[in-house]
């Protein structure tokens, strides 16, 4: 008995001893916010600091706490420590009535205040000074719950925002006459560099807290936290960790550098693809050798080499390569592209590495000279733009009319007609195309309209985006990035073209100095045109013959997928090719599965034949009078020899006009499935338009070409019929 006992007790101190031992050296899982600078963010040694960082550290530091501190996002945080993935939650949190009834707080650890802000120069020193006037506040916040209350006593709207950026950016436009959000982050934001202004007293909304799950067995590191902070307070460690984040010295540019220069990372892949833009000068174009130019193609070559990883890009246009990016048949992608908050939700971006302005252009000589002028114009943008955009908050104030272009060839050529009376775009896009010799003038300075960075898929190759940063803080201090910010994007002189030998502005000029790229694209023209027909016409003559055949399933089987395959616009049916299947292999089996892009524009020229093939094949089998069929049959002959020797050699003679008609019909549509970024010729030719901005002469060229071709097949055809016949 007495051994058993011993044995019991023994079995207990070791359950008791491990288990014991196992708590107290349990990792703390300490969740917190992504981006709430200066409380938490990712500084340029890409690790996490901030006012939490530096707290939570000293707490754990005091109180031998093992941590490990992951940055989620907000929302992500709190979910992950009320669902018990997490154990503790550090992330500028507000302590309110609500959220105390799920977690258990500590003593406060700094008392916010919301403030109002302004741009430089635009200064509101009190409340009744907005009248009339249009303040941003972030969604859900308290400052949005501040401002809702008192808007009808000082007369001002509120606009609501999901992000900060995304608020900070419509005042820097001036779409907003004003901000409110909390005071450290925005006097963070200033100390930054952002050239804001705060002239009121913030007002006290709340203080920050430690929190745990309500009844969860951390509650004890509340306690911890307690007895830390206070220490930290009564030595002086609590102050220098304040005055190091929201003290008032300068900080560096609008252009934030993370990147190390001194630092490389280590490539994942033997090659990395990037995708870009065709036509986007001066950040991507085809100079007279046809060979890609611009600030990105030099930008990204110039970083890869100091960083050491090798490059294929691929130029496919500016949709083509965000798709690519998205499906995995590119890594990355540079193409002048704006960092905004919705890209964010499917891009991880670099620093930026570009700030653009937006600029109204109108034709020489006219007469408009401020946004004033406007009034009963009509002016002229990119659809989906910032330009767009912007020109569409101001008509109402401005009263002018609106007209949207889907590329920029076209809205120019339109401003030089006089069909628009101003048109805005980006200022360098601008400055260039005067520079090629465009008649424009800018009278009014352009307005911010945000940065420009490089982007992979969200959560993939974060490697790449390393180097790219390292490799960008690099290039400016060795000046090598102003270098090429001087060569491409100076509004003043540039050396984006070299001195032209041939003269573009003729037919006979643009020939001479593009026929190399012009023949290239007519070849894959006709090559796509060729193979994607004949794999039609097979599949056309099947379910063609499916569609006659006496057995009713082949019947509806054949009728399915006519109906499927032209009732899906051509462009859909490729884009769903190129771009969705990839997302849905890897989405399944977690690997990429791109499609090379002259593969799934034959695939989908292909399937759009052969269902009006199908038709064609049906039809001329049907016009042969249905007594050829009973005759045969009537003499014993059987259905697929009759189908062979009597309806056929008859139906062909009856279906080869309309082949021929097809034929055209699938040489005119691979200017549609140029849109997943095939150059072929139509490709080509605008690619050579935004070199040169010769729309007229160029399309003109494009037009003969597709001109001479159908006129030959067309004659072909007659040929064939006389002979038939």
């Amino acid at each position: 008995m007495k051994t058993k006992c011993k044995a019991i007790i023994l079995a207990l101190f070791s359950v008791f001893f491990v288990f014991g031992a196992r708590v107290a050296a349990d990792t703390i899982d300490v969740v917190s916010d992504t981006a709430y600078a200066p409380f938490e963010f990712k500084d340029s040694d890409q690790t996490y600091k901030g006012i939490d960082v530096d707290i939570i550290n000293e707490v754990a530091k005091r109180k031998n706490w093992d941590i490990n501190m992951t940055f989620p996002g907000f929302d992500a945080a709190v979910n992950a420590v009320q669902a018990g993935q997490a154990d503790a939650l550090m992330a500028g949190t507000t302590v309110t009535e609500a959220r105390q009834k799920v977690f258990t707080f500590s003593d406060t650890y700094y008392d916010t205040a919301v403030v109002l802000y302004t741009k430089k120069g635009h200064d509101i020193s009190k409340y009744s000074q907005l009248k009339g006037k249009t303040v941003g506040v972030k969604n859900g916040t308290a400052a949005q719950a501040f401002l809702d209350e008192n808007k009808t006593k000082y007369g001002y709207s509120v606009k609501t925002f999901d992000t900060g950026d995304l608020m900070n950016n419509s005042l820097d436009s001036g779409s907003i006459d004003a901000a409110m959000d909390d005071q450290p982050v925005v006097q963070y934001a200033i100390k930054q560099g952002k050239d804001y202004a705060i002239n009121m007293d913030g007002e006290e909304v709340g203080s920050f807290a430690f929190a745990v799950k309500k009844g969860s067995k951390y509650e004890y590191l509340v306690d911890d936290f307690n007895q830390a902070l206070a220490d930290m307070k009564k030595d002086g460690t609590y102050d220098q960790i304040m005055s190091k984040w929201l003290g008032d010295e300068a900080a560096s540019g609008e252009l934030i550098s993370t990147g190390d220069a001194k630092a490389k990372a280590q490539p994942q892949k033997d090659q990395y693809i990037i995708a870009s833009d065709t036509s986007f000068a001066p950040f991507e174009y085809q100079n007279d050798a046809g060979e890609y130019t611009g600030f990105d193609m030099d930008l990204i070559k110039a970083i890869a080499k100091q960083q050491g990883f090798t490059i294929k890009i691929n130029n496919v246009g500016f949709d083509a390569a965000l798709n690519a990016v998205q499906s995995s048949q590119a890594d990355a992608a540079i193409a002048g592209m704006t960092i905004t908050e919705e890209r964010k939700g499917t891009f991880d971006f670099s620093d930026p590495y570009y700030t653009t302005n937006i600029i109204l252009a109108i034709k020489k000589g006219s007469d408009i000279a401020s946004y004033e002028d406007l009034k009963g114009k009509t002016v002229g943008a990119k659809n989906g733009t910032s330009s767009y955009d912007f020109l569409a908050k101001n008509k109402d104030s401005y009263g002018y009319q609106l007209k949207a272009f889907d590329e920029a060839s076209t809205m120019y050529d339109s401003l030089n007609s006089g069909s628009i009376d101003a048109l805005m775009d980006d200022e360098p896009v601008l400055a260039y195309a005067i520079e090629q010799g465009r008649q424009f003038e800018t009278p009014i300075k352009g307005e911010p309209s945000g940065q420009v960075g490089f982007a992979v898929k969200k959560g993939a190759n974060p490697e790449l985006i390393e180097m790219f940063n390292n490799g960008l803080a690099a290039l400016k201090e060795d000046d090598t990035y102003d270098d090429l910010v001087k060569k491409y994007l100076s509004t003043s002189t540039s050396e984006t073209e070299q001195a032209k030998t041939v003269d573009e502005t003729t037919i006979s000029g643009l020939i001479s100095n593009n026929y190399k790229q012009l023949l290239s694209g007519l070849g894959t023209t006709l090559s796509l045109t060729l193979i994607s027909f004949a794999i039609a016409m097979i599949i056309g003559i099947i379910f063609g013959m499916m569609a006659v055949a006496p057995n009713k399933t082949l019947r509806v089987i054949s009728s399915v997928f006519v109906d499927v395959v032209r009732g899906i616009p051509l462009m859909i049916v490729a884009a769903f090719i190129f771009w969705g299947i990839p997302n849905l292999i890897e989405s399944v089996t977690g690997k990429q599965s791109p499609i090379n892009d002259f593969v799934a524009a034959t695939i989908a020229l292909s399937l759009n034949g052969g269902a009006y093939i199908a038709e064609i094949v049906r039809g001329g089998i049907e016009a042969v009078p249905i007594g050829q069929m009973e005759a045969s049959r009537s003499l014993g002959v059987p259905y697929k020899t009759t189908m062979r020797k009597v309806v056929l050699p008859q139906a062909v003679k009856l279906m080869l006009p309309n082949f021929i008609n097809q034929f055209v019909i699938s040489l005119k549509d691979t200017t549609i499935v140029s849109a997943i970024g095939l150059v072929e010729l139509f490709q080509t030719g605008k690619i050579i338009i935004a070199r040169n901005y010769q729309s007229f002469r160029m399309y003109a060229i494009l037009a003969i070409i597709y001109l001479v071709i159908i006129t030959l097949l067309t004659k072909l055809a007659k040929r064939l019929e006389k002979r038939l016949k």
